[in-house]
């Protein structure tokens, strides 16, 4: 594996040595302390492993990775699932500490990881089966029959708030299908990243396949979007970064899978047990620190139900452990960064300012004196033009708006530029299809929220991006579908009236 980066210290886990001459950036942890320097790319950086990608696609005539059997890769992408399994504990703390979320929910990611590779080592053997598959055709003087082949040198571009396993979505798939990968993951939590990158190293990946560029945006990622030798980019991120992407893949018509941000809602109905739909709403909204591109953080709650709701959410947050995201228990971290520390603050201090009730939270907590802390916050009486209701958080922050009838609440849900994810809660059944099918997202969970599974698709509408991750979908994007046709007639086409 080539990889132009640079490992980092943190806490007593030993750095290895430099393969770039990269200037570093700062990593910093729960205290805000500096726990470590990883480099900021170049555009000849990404020069550098463009080049390496496509020589390793093209190494001995394709035939060490991409034109190799699917279940070739698959031995591959299985030995890197055991090694993440065998290193669970180590990348789970690596990931608490550089990303803040609890120790608990980022053993659960590493988990998902080992997962997300397993099952696209099943895809990558099940793809063997369907290559040549034949084409019906209307003219039995004609074969036809399409191959699957890997799109060729793909760019993945990943964020911070699951840093390995974002950047799993991504990678698993592309090395199935035969491609060769250049992961630029946030400069914010690259840590996870860069170790996986030692994993493939470790398991032999061939060299070239994997490549890791730590770095700004504007410096490593936009050259790679843009890049004249890169086949195709998918980005994980925000809405007005995912446009610029768009637009810089667009110079070369290249393809991209954009998976951006969201606003999503989360619609509650009068019949639910109350404490089961709370729980879910809190759930929904506050996992990862509310830093979730799909957190369903407007809640819409029937007005009968409305106020007893909001008095258990403000019971139930107050509650919730806030600490070190390495002590027992805690369940809530800090945020990512001080840059999202204070934006995040300044949302709270403008919903205030319009109007808006901080029913709770929307501060540090008390008992924490350092570090990116904020508490759970619960904002009442919204209104829709509020910029609290309408723009992106991306944390622990939940606002509240209530609605009488069923087409209401379908158009308080759907009153946004975003459409990723969505959730409905009731008891009745019917009702919960109408809804599903009324939602204007890639997403919906009823009775539930924010579970995920590799098996599943996942991507949305509107500003919110286009094309699907995980699933077989995941592994389309990386594919390229090859026709074939074949004359097999002994008779001469005649074509135009000329004879033989």
């Amino acid at each position: 594996m080539t990889c132009v980066k640079k490992k980092a210290e943190a806490k007593g886990f030993t750095s290895k040595p430099s393969t770039s001459c990269c200037p570093a950036g700062k990593l910093r942890g729960f205290t805000t302390r500096i726990i470590g320097d990883i480099p900021a790319a170049t555009s000849e950086d990404v020069d550098i492993a463009v080049k390496a990608a496509r020589k390793a696609l093209k190494r001995n005539g394709g035939k060490d990775w991409a034109t190799a059997s699917g279940a070739h890769r698959a031995k591959y992408l299985r030995a890197i699932a055991a090694k993440i399994t065998e290193k669970k504990p180590e990348l789970a703390k690596l990931e608490a500490i550089d990303n803040g979320k609890p120790l608990d929910e980022a053993a659960w990611d590493i988990d998902d990881v080992a997962g997300c590779f397993e099952y696209n080592a099943d895809l990558a053997e099940a793809l063997d089966a369907k290559q040549n598959a034949p084409i019906d055709l209307p003219m039995d003087t004609f074969k036809c029959h399409v191959i699957r082949e890997p799109i060729g040198v793909v760019g993945l571009i990943t964020p911070w708030n699951y840093p390995m396993l974002m950047a799993t979505w991504k990678i698993a798939p592309a090395l199935a299908a035969g491609c060769a990968a250049i992961l630029k993951p946030s400069e914010l939590a690259s840590v996870t990243c860069l170790e996986l990158g030692e994993i493939c190293r470790e398991v032999g990946l061939p060299p070239g396949i994997l490549n890791i560029l730590t770095g700004l945006g504007p410096e490593a990622g936009a050259p790679l979007a843009s890049h004249p030798d890169v086949d195709k980019i998918a980005f994980t991120g925000s809405s007005a970064t995912g446009s610029k992407i768009m637009t810089a893949a667009a110079q070369n018509v290249k393809p991209v899978t954009l998976e951006l941000g969201g606003k999503s809602p989360i619609v509650v109905f009068d019949d639910v047990d109350i404490d089961k739909a709370v729980e879910w709403t809190l759930f929904g909204c506050f996992w990862t620190n509310g830093q979730i591109c799909s957190a369903t953080s407007r809640l819409i709650v029937h007005e009968s139900i409305a106020k007893e709701f909001l008095e258990k959410l403000v019971k139930w947050a107050k509650n919730i452990k806030i600490s070190d995201p390495l002590e027992e228990g805690c369940r809530l971290g800090p945020v990512v960064s001080g840059g999202q520390y204070e934006k995040i603050l300044k949302f709270v201090e403008t919903a205030k300012s319009e109007g808006a009730t901080i029913s709770f939270g929307g501060k540090r907590p008390e008992h924490l004196k350092t570090g990116f802390f904020i508490e759970p916050t619960i904002i009442s009486d919204v209104t829709t033009s509020m910029q609290i209701w309408r723009e992106e958080v991306f944390g622990p922050v939940l606002c509240v708006k209530s609605f009488k009838t069923e087409e209401e609440a379908i158009e308080l849900a759907n009153d946004t530029h975003y459409g990723l994810g969505s959730a409905v809660i009731s008891n009745d059944l019917d009702r919960c299809d109408r809804v599903t099918r009324a939602f204007e997202a890639g997403i919906v969970w009823v009775n539930c929220s924010q579970p995920c599974f590799s098996q599943a698709p996942w991507g949305g509408k509107k500003r919110s991006g286009f094309g699907r991750e995980l699933g077989e979908w995941g592994l389309e994007n990386y594919l390229s579908v090859k026709q074939v046709t074949r004359y097999i007639s002994d008779d001469a086409w005649g074509c135009c009236g000329v004879g033989l």
